[in-house]
């Protein structure tokens, strides 16, 4: 068994700030004397509460189950059974949800959410377009992350950039595609891709 531990400061600070934006409400829900049944749980552990007839309500946070709850921001782990390489095992963490994400690229992109067929035959073609449109979105994001292109780029927006070209069909002719702009011909090159010719 393997254990990979990592640490995102990114991730820690977002961490630490959704703590504090998560006491806020709470506290001053103390403070003022009107409680919510909801908040009950966070005032019991992140707040020691005095009450005594003089002074009212004081109330203070607890510091050291604050500290202990940030010492761990920004740490996850990893558990695997057969790889070493703590970065093969983080790149294959990160790719878990490539299906999920792809399937909603259908979604929005292909109008899969509704399958809208009237016959098994279409059924099996339009599942057929959408298992070669997968392939096309994996080939994709795998250019993307040789060619180290997500440091400029999300592959939203490298989808986003390509839905704009447009494809012409006529009778009796080839395919004809709208005009490709100098950064959607960047990106081709980019991801070692031939750029398509297009009416230009």
């Amino acid at each position: 068994m393997y254990l990979h531990m990592y640490f995102n400061a990114v991730q820690a600070v977002e961490d630490e700030r959704e703590l504090h934006t998560l006491l806020i409400n709470p506290q001053a829900e103390l403070e003022s004397g009107k409680r919510n049944p909801e908040h009950k749980k966070q005032y019991a552990k992140y707040f020691n509460i005095k009450s005594t007839p003089v002074r009212g309500v004081a109330v203070s946070a607890k510091y050291e189950v604050l500290a202990e709850a940030k010492k761990n921001y920004g740490y996850f782990v990893l558990l695997s059974n057969e790889i070493n390489d703590p970065m093969e095992a983080l790149e294959i963490y990160r790719n878990k949800d490539l299906g999920e994400k792809a399937f909603g690229n259908l979604k929005e992109r292909l109008s899969f959410d509704r399958l809208g067929v009237s016959s098994d035959l279409s059924l099996d073609g339009k599942l057929f377009v959408e298992f070669v449109a997968l392939i096309y979105l994996s080939y994709i994001k795998k250019q993307m992350q040789d060619k180290n292109m997500f440091k400029q780029h999300t592959m939203q927006e490298v989808l986003d950039e390509f839905d704009i070209i447009e494809c012409f069909e006529q009778p009796g002719c080839q395919l004809r595609l709208s005009e490709i702009t100098q950064r959607q011909i960047g990106l081709f090159k980019d991801m070692n891709i031939e750029p398509p010719v297009s009416l230009q």
